[in-house]
């Protein structure tokens, strides 16, 4: 569900899923392009990039090995995904810098393109459309961080924080709810990771979303994690339920009971201040991690639609694992 405060561009190709701001400002001028399909033409061949020219190269940050590693970063998960560091270029505003890499595929399937974006002088962030994004050799490092300090919701799987899974969601959301099937899957796939559910209602469409959220709460105050997630489960699959005040009260009461709960003491608690700013908190993280859309996955700082296709999202959750050299 996308998220009022921010734009999230089409998830159309698979590139774009994983990294997001592509879409938007993707070009395909003065890119060689792929041959088109013909059932008696050769196969398709990797593109060919322009050989960069060095007059192209006019600033001195960032330098291509950063730019490089940026991109491994954000792209190396699919071994047949290739680009090229082009221009990296004075601007007429001091540390500012015009960075042009052409992106393609291996198996000259995708049509390549170029992505250009502004690097800015702190060297930790670059500018692409609308969107101000995390840059650098280890461009997940300080959300990683973050989310280490203030992702404190229930979880299942290890305690420990070195490799964390944290999904952003909206108990009224429909693609959150799709997307539990997924977050199943990597419970039981990924033993060893610390996988946190942290609320983030979209209270603008979702009228029973912040309501649901602090029921939430308080079932994971009172019973823990185990009963936190009995009752999450509950409420998606009796998420039409949510969409009246009403209706909304029977479905989390029902939640609750499921959850081994006490109804009174739970709708008690979430009537408290307490818990509406511990609901606050998590919507205040997902906003300080510039999260435009819900069902999303922060896996080691790093930002995936969770309901991408389970096979790509788990390819790129050991791609991260092994990148920050942690167990699976």
């Amino acid at each position: 569900m996308i998220r009022p405060f921010a734009r999230f561009a089409s998830a159309a190709a698979l590139v774009v899923l994983f990294f997001p701001f592509l879409n938007a400002s993707a070009q395909q001028q003065d890119v060689p392009a792929a041959p088109a399909e013909n059932p008696t033409a050769p196969a398709p061949k990797a593109p060919v990039f322009p050989k960069p020219d060095p007059a192209d190269f006019t600033a001195s940050s960032p330098t291509r090995e950063t730019v490089d590693a940026f991109m491994q970063a954000n792209l190396g998960f699919e071994p047949n995904n290739m680009w090229q560091v082009q221009k990296i270029l004075k601007t007429p505003v001091d540390g500012l810098s015009k960075v042009i890499v052409f992106v393609g595929d291996k198996t000259g399937k995708q049509q390549p393109y170029q992505f250009p974006f502004f690097a800015t002088a702190d060297g930790k962030h670059i500018i692409v459309g609308d969107r101000i994004i995390p840059f650098g050799d280890h461009p997940f490092a300080d959300y990683r961080a973050m989310v280490q300090q203030r992702a404190t919701g229930p979880y299942r799987g290890n305690a420990s924080k070195d490799f964390e899974i944290v999904e952003f969601a909206d108990f009224q959301c429909p693609h959150c709810k799709s997307a539990q099937a997924n977050m199943d899957k990597l419970v039981a796939d990924f033993p060893k990771a610390h996988i946190v559910f942290e609320n983030s209602p979209l209270s603008a469409i979702h009228p029973q979303a912040f309501i649901a959220a602090e029921y939430g709460a308080c079932v994971a105050k009172q019973g823990g994690s185990t009963a936190f997630f009995q009752f999450a489960s509950a409420v998606f699959d009796g998420q039409d339920g949510l969409n009246t005040p009403d209706g909304a009260t029977l479905t989390l009461n029902s939640a609750v009971t499921k959850a081994g709960q006490d109804p009174a003491k739970i709708a008690a608690c979430a009537a408290t201040p307490e818990i509406k700013s511990s609901v606050d908190a998590s919507v205040q993280l997902t906003q300080d991690l510039n999260i435009a859309s819900v069902p999303t996955l922060v896996i080691n700082g790093r930002q995936v639609p969770a309901n991408a296709p389970y096979d790509t999202l788990k390819q790129i959750i050991e791609f991260q694992a092994k990148l920050d050299g942690v167990g699976q």
